[in-house]
């Protein structure tokens, strides 16, 4: 039994005709009481989505950075060195640790775990055309248009990522691995 941070599907239970998945409030008027779930797995969506956060941030950072100046900066360059590495790193760690934990316990979020892992290469294609803007070109305008097409992907992945694996993480065993390793932590 698992207790989704929105309180959404908690468990299953045996009815006469085989599983059924229950609500907080059913599981709860059932008799079914508090699951002993430790804080540190039950957060682990949350955790993903405060990794998220921070990542939209420091982005907004950026973008405000950018309509702020005429030209790119040597301090705006670090910036947008240093939010691409940042996404790079919580792509890859979800990518080598998180997706392949999920897909362990959850074989039913393989096909959306490959999406969101082709979302990742996709993001990393954009990485690569902005650090080559930034190596071989003083175009802000280009840069703009790299940052804010990141932009709107980045988006709208986070919020499939989190509708589609938050749940999940919430509910997962521990094997083994802490949220930095999960998801870059350190971004």
């Amino acid at each position: 039994m698992t207790i989704s941070r929105r309180g959404a599907l908690v468990g299953t239970a045996l009815c006469g005709v085989g599983r059924v998945a229950l609500t907080w409030a059913a599981w709860t008027l059932l008799g079914g009481g508090v699951p002993a779930v430790p804080d540190r797995l039950a957060a682990w969506g949350q955790q993903l989505v405060e990794t998220h956060d921070r990542l939209r941030d420091e982005l907004d950072r950026l973008l405000d950075g950018l309509d702020e100046t005429s030209e790119l900066t040597p301090d705006l360059r670090t910036h947008c060195v240093a939010f691409c590495s940042a996404v790079g790193r919580h792509h890859t760690s979800e990518d080598r640790t998180a997706f392949p934990a999920l897909a362990a316990q959850y074989p039913e979020l393989r096909d959306t775990l490959d999406g969101l892992a082709r979302d990742h290469h996709v993001v990393a294609g954009i990485l690569r055309s902005i650090d080559a803007v930034l190596t071989d070109s003083d175009d802000l305008s280009r840069a703009r248009r790299e940052i804010d097409g990141l932009a709107a992907i980045l988006e709208s992945h986070f919020r499939w990522e989190e509708r589609a694996v938050v749940a999940a993480l919430d509910g997962m065993t521990d094997h083994g691995v802490d949220a930095e390793r999960l998801f870059g932590r350190d971004v």
